[in-house]
């Protein structure tokens, strides 16, 4: 037996996660205080009439109603949301590859509405988009096989998949899925968000308990609570205290009846998408066996992204996939497609076939969608008869290395993995989340800035998408305009410490097998 300190997967599992500096949190509550304090004088102004308010109202005739619009998220939205709301939804008229054309639009009300101004800035580097291998492309050479089955089959089916919308194509597809993953079997749905919330209920519900990540996707916060089962959170990837909740919880059994659970489904991701860490997946399925627990394993951000294949964090840790009870991913990220999968013993999928929602009552997928997915997995297996996948596997890896090396270097906190495509770089204060985005695009450089309530509300960031597609001379003028803008607008916090934050260190009392 060797403890987890000496575990061999530790490399692998690193995640970072670094401290800023206690006064950049003192400024960021204060610069929130204002800003609210600020935006309660606003309101007040408009409730006497002095300023205009551009939101949704209740009616006069409803005043007596219980309010629809008037809490304190559609308060954050009128006064803190609209001063940033540029930086979002901007307008793109070209395909988001990893350059892509914007739609140049101005507002001459503060954000509340937008015009567009007939110009286009063009060739903005992408580094916000998911398109982790560069499928999402318009190679004519590339998308032939597309284009011959929407020939074939057209856009649309208009059926469900159990009516008369089962076409060969999606067979095929469900089948290389399956040889993809190396598992019994697979089914694919036609929405990514609808492959988590509406299987979730499908496999468990009233007298099932659902041990979570506290920083799971919504996708799963909603599958899981329209299940009806007991819903328990965990602290992210820290495995104290996941096993502290399975004992107590299984010790307890039912509220009020305390009679033991139907079952136990620990649901975590891959990748996770706004910290960039990945699952301790070893660990988890050490306590998966040791407490007879099911395990659901959102590998949206990692399928394609990670292991020396391509095939997601199982690949990454070594671990057969067939020890993991429900597989989940998307087509929407690696594969430059739209949908989902759940993959797993054949026994599972024939199940959700007549028990899923997204399986009995949604729309199968369009034929030159699935054709792209198809496409897109020959190619990483290699089965295509060229290497080209397996390029783009490596090229992902190299470019992440790289550009989350070059950033610790220049003095920025980033978290996440050293394997993660996904890099969120700390902005903390809110008055520096549209400076940086508005100065980013001057660049020529499109960027994901997310504050709170999406993140705690000390940790505004940067999201930057590493893609295969992006070539050297891109990430070498995002780093340059990174370093300089970084010293302009003080965003430079690294002290290379390990954060303060208990619920992001490794706190086990459990031995792994050597």
């Amino acid at each position: 037996m060797v403890h987890l300190f000496m575990n061999p997967f530790e490399k692998r599992i690193t995640n970072s996660f670094e401290e800023a500096p206690m006064y950049v949190a003192v400024l960021t509550y204060m610069g929130y205080g204002i800003v609210i304090l600020f935006g309660y004088f606003r309101d007040f102004l408009r409730a006497v009439g002095f300023e205009k308010c551009h939101q949704a109202q209740e009616r006069e005739e409803q005043k007596d109603f219980v309010p629809l619009y008037q809490d304190f998220e559609n308060f954050y939205k009128r006064n803190l949301y609209t001063r940033v709301r540029d930086n979002w939804n901007r307008p793109i008229c070209s395909l988001p590859g990893p350059v892509f054309d914007i739609m140049e639009r101005v507002s001459d009300d503060y954000n509340w509405t937008f015009r567009l101004t007939g110009r286009t800035i063009e060739n903005v580097i992408n580094m916000g988009s998911y398109n982790y291998l560069g499928f999402a492309e318009n190679n004519v050479d590339f998308l032939k096989t597309v284009a011959e089955e929407t020939r074939q089959y057209g856009v649309g089916v208009c059926s469900t998949r159990q009516e008369l919308g089962n076409l060969s194509i999606h067979e095929k597809l469900e089948r290389l899925v399956a040889e993809f993953l190396g598992v019994e079997s697979a089914m694919a749905f036609g929405m990514g968000f609808a492959t988590n919330s509406m299987n979730i209920p499908a496999l468990v519900g009233k007298g099932c308990l659902i041990l979570s990540d506290e920083l799971n996707h919504t996708s799963l916060i909603l599958g899981a609570r329209l299940s009806g089962a007991t819903i328990r959170v965990f602290k992210h990837n820290n495995m104290q205290s996941l096993e502290k909740m399975l004992k107590e919880t299984i010790c307890s059994g039912q509220p009020r009846t305390h009679r033991a659970w139907k079952k136990i489904l620990i649901m975590v991701e891959g990748i996770y998408s706004m910290e960039g860490s990945l699952v301790r997946l070893p660990e988890i399925l050490v306590l998966k066996k040791k407490y007879k627990a099911y395990l659901y394993l959102d590998e949206a951000h990692s399928i394609g992204a990670v292991g020396p294949t391509g095939r997601g964090v199982t690949e990454h840790f070594g671990v057969d996939p067939n020890e993991v009870d429900v597989l989940m991913g998307t087509f929407t990220k690696s594969f430059g497609a739209a949908g989902g999968y759940i993959a797993g013993k054949k026994e599972l999928v024939d199940y959700l076939r007549s028990h899923s929602h997204s399986a009995v009552y949604a729309t199968a997928m369009s034929p030159p969608v699935v054709e792209q997915i198809i496409r897109a997995i020959k190619c990483i297996m290699g089965v295509d008869g060229t290497t080209e996948g397996q390029r783009r596997v490596r090229q992902l890896a190299e470019n992440t290395r790289y550009l989350r090396s070059r950033l610790k270097e220049m003095g920025f906190i980033i978290y996440g993995n050293q394997d993660s495509p996904v890099v969120p770089l700390l902005l903390y204060l809110p008055g520096k989340v549209g400076a940086f985005s508005r100065a980013m695009l001057k660049r020529k450089i499109g960027v994901v800035v997310v504050g709170f309530p999406a993140t705690p509300i000390t940790e505004a960031r940067a999201r930057f998408c590493v893609s295969a597609a992006h070539t050297r001379e891109m990430l070498d003028k995002v780093l340059q305009s990174l370093d300089e803008l970084g010293d302009y607008i003080k965003v430079k916090f690294s002290r290379h410490r390990s954060s303060y934050r208990p619920e992001l260190y490794d706190e086990t009392d459990f031995e792994l097998d050597s």
